[in-house]
């Protein structure tokens, strides 16, 4: 059934004008001014066909067409709250759905989430794999992470220096190169080739030879002394990204997550 045209915010101002029984007041309520309540309620009458309001030596007069309306147009403005409301709800839910590849996830990711579920009781997390490309309509998500040069087609905001470093066993290694997939080329020959660069890092870790790694993936590592850096950090075309579309990105739920991870 196609619905009626509804003039919401002629509506408005005649609630509004209806309570206070003044252009002057509901102008103030309603950050207009009178003139402008005025020709709303004319363009009202206009439509509807009635007249609103009568001007009498005491005031403003509701006529009978408008009492007749005004209990039902304040129960629906009730309903479209609750509307609202029910609407946001999902926004500023404590429910996140994040797809990121099992590395960062890993390494970077969890004990940062752990934290953040600390402050934020009652939080519900859905961590999915995602090493290749993000369906953010199939899975439901909320946010993703994903090693790339840019946000790409989403909004988007980098989570770290787009930096790799070389990392072997705590007392050294061989120089013999782990390789994984997205792992800059290096001279010396492959020894070991891993699915993540996380597992590269494990595989450094145990003397199979040398990863070079996101710089922020290997922290942690670095800290706990369970590898050691060769060399500086270089320069890398891409850094991990928190991406997702905009109306998830606007999302009140999404923006305080992105602001702890970014902090």
């Amino acid at each position: 059934m196609k619905r009626t045209h509804l003039p919401l915010n002629g509506l408005r101002v005649l609630d509004a004008a209806a309570r206070h029984l003044s252009f002057t007041r509901a102008a103030d309520e309603l950050a207009v001014t009178p003139a402008a309540v005025g020709q709303q309620i004319r363009a009202l009458e206009d439509m509807l066909g009635v007249v609103l309001f009568r001007r009498t030596p005491k005031g403003l007069e509701l006529t009978p067409e408008t009492q007749a309306g005004l209990n039902a147009l304040r129960a629906g403005f009730l309903e479209f709250e609750e509307a609202v409301r029910a609407m946001q709800a999902g926004q500023s839910s404590l429910s996140l759905t994040i797809a990121a590849p099992r590395d960062i996830t890993c390494k970077w990711l969890q004990p940062r989430l752990a934290a953040y579920a600390s402050g934020h009781p009652g939080l519900k997390l859905a961590l999915v794999a995602a090493d290749e490309a993000i369906d953010f309509t199939e899975a439901n998500l909320d946010i993703a992470i994903r090693l790339a040069s840019d946000a790409g087609e989403h909004e988007g905001v980098a989570l770290g220096e787009p930096l790799f470093v070389t990392v072997e066993a705590a007392n050294g290694g061989p120089d013999q190169r782990i390789d994984w997939p997205g792992c800059p080329l290096g001279d010396s020959p492959a020894v070991l080739r891993v699915a993540d660069a996380g597992l590269a890092i494990e595989a450094a870790a145990t003397g199979f030879g040398r990863a070079t790694v996101p710089a922020m993936l290997v922290e942690a590592d670095l800290a706990d002394r369970r590898v050691r850096a060769v060399g500086n950090p270089v320069a890398a075309s891409q850094s991990y990204w928190l991406i997702a579309p905009l109306p998830q990105w606007r999302q009140k739920k999404v923006k305080t997550l992105v602001e702890a991870l970014t902090a």
